[in-house]
């Protein structure tokens, strides 16, 4: 069997909003310069191989509506900035998860997604586009209400460091969500977070933390962490508690960063090698090979948008909160109680 070990890098930004297109490349700039740090870190030791940025490090939703996020914020992929992590992953020799960014795509005009890239010396592997959008507040387009979408919801990418897939934030409180990127292959699961206050990294509920070493167990996978550590002036209204982390396949925490705001960079070894020979000896605690598929009749129910292909229009907050008042209420008919 082949030896794959080598370091990652989780980097978490505090960074200002940008108010347009222009402003990104700031955050770019300062992005490639975190890149530099995390590899020139741990030069002398094991080498970092991938590098992972949160949610929003390009841009965040800072207007309310889809229409003006389309006007001044959204772009094409590829793009300026993808070109620039792509030389900077051939610079190095890595692959980079990038920050997430709000983007834009001819094919299906009209719809914003909120989208990472996983960029390697040789361009794009994939772009991941959140299927779990955080509603009501986001107003990005999930893949997933799409009549006629015909790209995979959950890429997994196979690569000389193993096989790696990402998702983005509130997807992570979907079992569902990281269940099937691992059945589609992946051994190290990448979060690209903004995980915000009372839910992020810091006590009593500290979700952050919760769900990633859950996530890492039941799947028998790494997972790459990086959330957004903006202070308040910067992402007002919520403050956000970074907290990065790297968690191994049984779920004990390899690194993490102190909670709170701030730039931190957070560098631990991943082992490919151990996890496959984990995955192909291992008897007890293999969910994925223990699974019961079949015993779960709720996925045979259509849920949420209550419309399977969603309906016309741009999506809103007062939309999204009528949209999910419509799913409750078809929660409780098909629990048998009155939805009225």
């Amino acid at each position: 069997m082949e030896h794959i070990r080598y370091s990652v890098a989780a980097c978490q930004t505090d960074l200002p909003n940008p108010l347009d297109r222009a402003s990104m490349r700031s955050n770019t700039d300062r992005i490639l310069s975190l890149i530099d740090a995390a590899v020139a870190g741990a030069a002398p030791f094991l080498p970092v191989r991938l590098v992972v940025f949160p949610e929003f490090a390009h841009a965040a939703p800072v207007f309310v509506t889809a229409p003006e996020l389309i006007e001044k914020l959204a772009i094409k992929i590829p793009n300026e900035h993808t070109e620039r992590l792509e030389q900077k992953a051939r610079e190095h020799n890595i692959y980079i998860q990038s920050g997430s960014m709000l983007e834009v795509d001819p094919k299906w005009p009209g719809h914003v997604f909120n989208t990472t890239c996983l960029i390697g010396p040789a361009g794009i592997l994939y772009k991941y586009r959140k299927v779990n959008t955080w509603i009501p507040y986001e107003v990005h387009t999930s893949p997933h209400d799409l009549e006629g979408y015909d790209e995979p919801l959950f890429p997994v990418a196979d690569t000389e460091i193993g096989r790696l897939g990402c998702a983005i934030c509130y997807d992570w409180i979907f079992p569902e969500a990281i269940r099937q990127l691992a059945a589609n292959g992946a051994e190290v699961l990448i979060r690209v977070s903004a995980y915000m206050d009372p839910w992020g990294a810091t006590e009593p509920m500290d979700w952050w933390t919760v769900i990633n070493r859950a996530r890492a167990m039941e799947n028998l996978a790494y997972v790459v962490a990086a959330n957004q550590g903006a202070s308040l002036k910067h992402y007002p209204p919520y403050s956000w508690p970074g907290g990065s982390q790297v968690v191994d396949y049984d779920g004990r925490l390899l690194a993490q960063a102190s909670p709170g705001p701030g730039e931190r960079i957070v560098v631990a070894p991943i082992d490919i090698s151990a996890l496959r020979h984990e995955r192909s000896t291992r008897r007890g605690h293999h969910m994925l090979a223990h699974l019961r598929t079949e015993a779960y009749p709720v996925y045979r129910q259509h849920r949420y948008p209550p419309s399977p292909a969603g309906d016309e229009g741009a999506l809103s907050y007062e939309k999204n909160n009528r949209l999910i008042d419509e799913a409750k209420v078809r929660l409780d008919a098909d629990q048998g109680r009155d939805g009225g």
